[in-house]
């Protein structure tokens, strides 16, 4: 199918919302947006109704359905990609943990691997890594391995990304530590530098931006809080305006209230969806290996035995609807957090993040409870019950 239309949607473009429209694919791509009924005569997906969003984009998970980026399986990333196409999310950051620099080198070479044979059809596209550790904080680990923690450097980055051959896309750092400042200072013009896993004060973040660091990792999550004499990681973050927040948006990680606030702050161009999943998104609960710490998964949480939180078994649809319950927003408002920030932040918004002639035909079709019903990737059609 070459060719065909997705029409009778509530179709999100970056600038209006068409209540009734339609959208003409060709080979791939986003050859027409139109409003009203389609007339013509190409093949119809019919939306009944339901909204029509531009590919949800993760730009922080581990792993889920069973796999992890860590795991440096070639088969596991495709089953990963594969599946993650049930919750909408048409590309993600494959995302790395703080653990040997062997281990590391061993995920980051599967990953570009991966990433020269993926099928960009039948799977959510692999657009790049986000390196969370091993540059952080020894004293806001959260689930990450302390023994692994290590000093940043410009020789220590440029060794992971030639190992990447360039696919890193986000470094999330401790900007306090010894190091972190001429790093960041050397290489903000090449990544996107996020702070995350760390006990930096309000200063110590506003100094970070002003040298270059653009990202807060999992915002309230591992960082200083605010304190109304102390405001912290969060209140710089809140009142910053040159730094975009990541929030895990489970309603666990962090209280409805304090995604609201968040939300409220940095206003939904400044604000990214994220899940941060590890492997057990997807699966029962049980047991399960993050960064070779055992995980015990119940319900909606995934907690190390000591009780810390290990990343998220969120789904991006999920988020979504948690985000519009949380903060009472629109999916008018709310759909860009999940996409078009992410595409502009990884300069892949001239063909990604947003429903717009010429771009690649990256499409999810919800209902208002933010159901999947159909993933579109790069114009091959898959249908979810």
């Amino acid at each position: 199918m070459t060719e065909y239309v997705v029409a009778n949607g509530r179709v999100y473009t970056e600038d209006k919302v068409v209540d009734q429209g339609y959208i003409r694919v060709a080979d791939g791509k986003i050859a027409e947006v139109g409003a009203g009924e389609y007339t013509g005569d190409l093949q119809v997906i019919d939306a009944e109704g339901k909204n029509i969003l531009p590919g949800f984009i993760d730009i922080h998970i581990h792993g889920g359905y069973g796999e992890d980026a860590m795991d440096a399986s070639f088969d596991g990333l495709k089953h990963l990609s594969e599946s993650l196409l049930s919750e909408g999310t048409t590309s993600y950051l494959a995302t790395t943990m703080t653990q040997s620099v062997k281990n590391i080198d061993r995920a980051l070479e599967n990953i570009v691997e991966y990433i020269q044979f993926q099928d960009t059809e039948n799977a959510a596209e692999v657009a790049g890594v986000h390196l969370e550790g091993p540059f952080i904080s020894e004293h806001k680990v959260g689930a990450q391995n302390p023994k692994y923690v290590q000093r940043p450097s410009v020789e220590a980055i440029q060794h992971f990304q030639g190992t990447a051959q360039g696919n890193i896309k986000i470094v999330t750092f401790a900007p306090e530590v010894e190091g972190a400042e001429d790093t960041l200072k050397a290489l903000s013009d090449y990544i996107i530098f996020s702070i995350g896993h760390t006990v930096a004060t309000y200063d110590e973040v506003n100094e970070a931006v002003a040298h270059g660091a653009k990202h807060a990792t999992h915002l309230y999550n591992a960082g200083t809080p605010f304190e109304h004499r102390a405001p912290g990681v969060f209140g710089a973050v809140w009142t910053n305006d040159y730094i975009n927040a990541e929030a895990i948006v489970d309603g666990v990680h962090s209280h409805p209230a304090a995604v609201k606030t968040a939300f409220k702050m940095k206003g939904n161009r400044h604000f990214y969806l994220i899940t941060d999943a590890m492997r057990a998104k997807g699966m029962p609960d049980g047991n399960y290996d993050l960064g070779g710490q055992n995980v015990i998964v119940k319900g909606s949480e995934a907690r190390l035995a000591s009780g810390a939180l290990a990343g998220s078994i969120l789904k991006m649809n999920d988020g979504v609807r948690n985000l519009m319950d949380f903060t009472g927003a629109p999916l008018e408002e709310v759909w860009r957090t999940t996409s078009f920030n992410q595409a502009i932040a990884l300069g892949i918004d001239n063909k990604k993040g947003s429903i717009k002639v010429g771009k690649d035909a990256d499409l999810v079709i919800v209902d208002d409870n933010i159901q999947v019903n159909t993933t579109i990737k790069n114009g091959m059609v898959h249908t979810f019950e």
